[in-house]
């Protein structure tokens, strides 16, 4: 009669331990990160010898709390969303460009310079058009100098974000590797144990977001990662984590991951946000080298037309435009609209022959043509860019379905297991109480 009570009390246990892990699912099925939990449990076998009759086993017992998990799964989640971090930090500094480009109307501003300049040509003597046609190189010494100060100001905010993300992903790595110590010291097939793996798995996920990472899990649950790839530089080992630092010249990144060692390797990844950034970085410098190429060549070639005619008092013409550095921050020089050299040399005030050579280094030179190639080409790379963006979006929403109908915590599934594990604890429970009052009665016997 004792074996039917122990029997029933190891139910009891077994069924309050299936209970509280439902009730735990239930409370967290809301909760980003956590991953479903079922109680695994196990008949008692009968010591050899000691069965009596049809007595085949001894209870059940709690083997352990298991987590559900799918590791490939989740490897799935975490590239597509360091792909899609790379596709989205990309645009994000597209964007910027075309901001600088088209913001400032430089293309238009360089269009209405050379049109004041035949305006000119229609009566070269007279001081309106002239005036006019300085205003228009104002607007474009100002649109070349404050177009380059947009790119100077996109790279400064690249030079925050990739802090800010190098930043959050040593924060993270050190994480993990806390992470690792406790999973090293937790026993296996506890809530604790359970609940260390759904931290360590948001983690990796986080940092994946940041970097592309190659993340071993071993047979403790603690997890190895590499950035780069499979052979990529090693950042979390063990309890130990390294420090990834971020340095910028013009185009060039530069990220590295010192160990705690001070062994310093190179890091070259491949996606995320930090991928984004290098890409960002060249195309940002790339973008401000050929303004300022284009602001250089401006500059020379105006100043070079201005001095091979005669302005109004007769005299060579002296230069319009000065190139700072860097050259894109032009400023205008000529502020007397007789300065203009229109007239070629020994010719009359009304003579407009040196106009032409204007004429020439527009055709040329082709400042309006580049300008527009620049933002157009930068703007189908963001379009491509953006319509990448929305598939690879796709494609991480359908990784995480994946990932969540195994480890996911299903509500209506977890309410009839809680129907199902109360009905065996109460079932267990009667147990105990039939064989306490058969033993009450058989004592009453005696």
């Amino acid at each position: 009669m004792s074996d039917i009570m122990s029997i029933g009390l190891t139910g009891v246990r077994a069924y309050q331990t299936a209970l509280t892990t439902t009730s735990e699912n239930i409370a967290n099925a809301g909760n980003a990160g956590y991953s479903r939990r079922t109680t695994g449990v196990r008949e008692i076998a009968a010591v050899s010898g000691t069965s009596h009759g049809s007595v085949t086993g001894m209870g059940v017992v709690v083997t352990g709390v298991n987590r559900a998990a799918d590791a490939y799964r989740a490897a799935e989640v975490r590239n597509a969303g360091a792909d899609l971090a790379r596709s989205e930090t990309g645009a994000t500094w597209m964007g910027r460009i075309e901001t600088a480009l088209s913001g400032n109307k430089l293309g238009d501003r360089l269009t209405a310079f050379f049109t004041s300049a035949r305006s000119i040509a229609a009566d070269p003597s007279s001081l309106a058009p002239r005036a006019a046609m300085l205003e228009t190189a104002s607007s474009v010494a100002s649109a070349f100098a404050n177009t380059g100060a947009a790119f100077d100001g996109a790279a400064s905010d690249l030079d925050i974000s990739a802090q800010s993300a190098v930043n959050e992903l040593n924060g993270l790595s050190a994480a993990l590797a806390k992470i690792n110590s406790g999973i090293g010291r937790s026993a296996p097939g506890t809530s604790g144990a359970a609940a260390l793996a759904d931290q360590r798995d948001q983690l990796l996920e986080q940092m994946s977001a940041i970097t592309d990472i190659s993340a071993t899990i071993d047979a403790h649950g603690r997890a190895a990662v590499r950035v780069g790839g499979a052979n990529g530089t090693v950042l979390v080992q063990g309890d130990s984590a390294g420090t990834v630092t971020y340095a910028r010249n013009g185009g060039a990144v530069a990220l590295a991951i010192q160990n705690n060692a001070g062994e310093v390797s190179a890091l070259a990844p491949n996606a995320g946000v930090l991928a984004g950034i290098v890409e960002g970085a060249q195309r940002i410098d790339d973008a401000k080298q050929d303004v300022e190429a284009k602001a250089r060549a401006f500059a020379d070639g105006v100043n070079a037309v201005q001095a091979s005619g005669h302005d109004l008092s007769g005299t060579a013409g002296q230069p319009m435009f000065a190139v700072g550095d860097p050259a894109s921050q032009l400023t205008l020089t000529l502020h007397d609209p007789r300065g203009i050299a229109a007239a070629g040399v020994g010719a009359g005030v009304r003579d407009n022959s040196n106009l032409a050579n204007l004429d020439t280094l527009r055709t040329t030179a082709k400042f309006e043509e580049g300008v527009n190639s620049l933002t157009t080409a930068n703007a189908a790379a963001l379009s491509a860019r953006r319509g990448v963006a929305q598939a690879q979006t796709a494609m991480y929403d359908a990784a995480v379905s994946a990932r969540n109908s195994v480890s996911g915590v299903n509500v209506d599934e977890e309410a009839v297991d809680l129907l199902r594990f109360q009905q065996a604890y109460q079932a267990s429970s009667r147990v105990i109480q039939i064989a306490r009052e058969t033993l009450n009665s058989i004592l009453e016997i005696r």
